[in-house]
């Protein structure tokens, strides 16, 4: 399935990228990320500590375990912090 992918923040800075679009078979976000970790050093850079990571599918923000059946597009970003 082809998805755009949104990169933001630190996340876009070390990926090198704001968006790609790509062809993946990834089932959930968490297969998503290992699948994208793959593609470059900065990907890796990125990618590689979930725990610093939020997603959303499709503009709703949602877990690393959602499915990606269905989707269009998954944005990846740090956490966000008021002020």
């Amino acid at each position: 399935m082809a998805i755009e992918v949104l990169y933001f923040a630190w996340v876009r800075e070390r990926v090198g990228l704001p968006r790609e679009r790509i062809e993946t078979g990834a089932a959930t976000i968490r297969d998503l990320l290992a699948e994208l970790a793959l593609r470059s050093p900065g990907h890796a850079a990125a990618l590689e500590d979930h725990a610093a990571l939020r997603c959303a599918i499709d503009q709703k923000l949602t877990g690393l375990d959602a499915p990606l059946a269905g989707v269009r597009e998954v944005a990846i970003f740090p956490p966000m912090t008021g002020g």
